[in-house]
């Protein structure tokens, strides 16, 4: 593997890492991209186009660490953000991926450039983080607005991250954050994960929900309220998905930053959750699309 040194003097990072082939700057956004919201004291949820990426740490300690990375081309924002909240030169110790989609990477390798730091994903989610394996096909069949019908358009092909991307501990502990745990919620990807904290019952939900109807171009514009499956355009096996949704309805969270979407919280979350995940064939599953089955 060729190394070289970077700007930011002395760390060294790999030169072999690169997105696929498709990867490109995707023209849809909302009104609350570029903005942020503090969730908890410690959680902060901060939108970059139509996505949303995490910050974890309390902005008086310092210490923090982010989960996914954005949509592409969004590198130099997120660490603006960064620092607007933990201060000038600040790092993380390290990036959760949630999992692998263009939009939850978009901005990775510039920010494993920038910042020098472990990146941790699932192990049936490296595949797709180190070229081997590129996403299935998105399907536009799913209907549900003009999302749904541009997503063939979206990146799917695999990224090089290299040995940048470490798997996540096989106990379900999470580097750099002793309070929380992560959990397999496949469906939507086949190594999706979400983080949980069981003190407050807080949950870093990544795609296995979402909280607006993601498939409807107006409804992503305004960012309209809505407790929904995964997103059904890249979803490829929705029995997992369906068993995701149901195993974090179990955990019963009291908030719920999802990939899409402004934070759920309270009474509103625990009784829209509870719906999808009884109802989830009903309110998530497409009526027609070629994953169906």
């Amino acid at each position: 593997m060729k190394l070289r040194e970077t700007t930011g003097g002395g760390t060294i990072v790999a030169e072999n890492m690169h997105y696929g082939k498709d990867y490109k700057f995707i023209p849809v956004t909302s009104i609350l991209s570029l903005t942020g919201q503090e969730v908890l004291v410690d959680l902060y949820s901060y939108t970059i186009q139509i996505v949303n990426v995490v910050f974890i740490g309390n902005p008086a300690t310092g210490e923090w660490t982010l989960v996914d990375a954005g949509m592409p081309k969004s590198a130099k924002a997120i660490i603006r953000e960064a620092e607007n909240r933990f201060g000038e030169g600040t790092r993380p110790n390290g990036i959760l991926l949630t999992h692998g989609h263009f939009d939850h990477v978009g901005a990775i390798i510039e920010l494993i450039e920038h910042w020098d730091v472990p990146v941790y994903a699932h192990e049936l989610e490296i595949p797709y983080l180190t070229g081997e394996k590129d996403y299935r096909e998105a399907d536009p069949t799913v209907g549900g607005g003009l999302v749904a019908t541009m997503s063939p358009t979206f990146p799917r092909k695999g990224i090089k991250l290299a040995d940048a991307v470490q798997p996540l501990p096989k106990d379900g502990s999470v580097p750099g954050l002793n309070e929380w745990e992560w959990l397999h919620t496949p469906g939507h990807s086949p190594g999706h994960v979400s983080f949980f904290r069981e003190r407050d019952r807080a949950l870093v939900v990544g795609d296995a929900f979402v909280a607006v109807q993601q498939e409807a171009l107006s409804r992503v514009l305004v960012q309209k309220k809505q407790l929904s499956g995964p997103p059904k355009y890249l979803t490829t096996d929705w029995q997992e998905a369906w068993n995701s949704v149901r195993k974090l309805e179990a955990l019963k969270p009291t908030v719920a930053v999802t990939g899409h979407g402004v934070p759920l919280y309270g009474e509103e979350l625990a009784n829209d959750l509870a719906r999808l995940a009884k109802e989830f064939d009903q309110l998530a599953m497409p009526k027609q699309g070629k994953y169906l089955n």
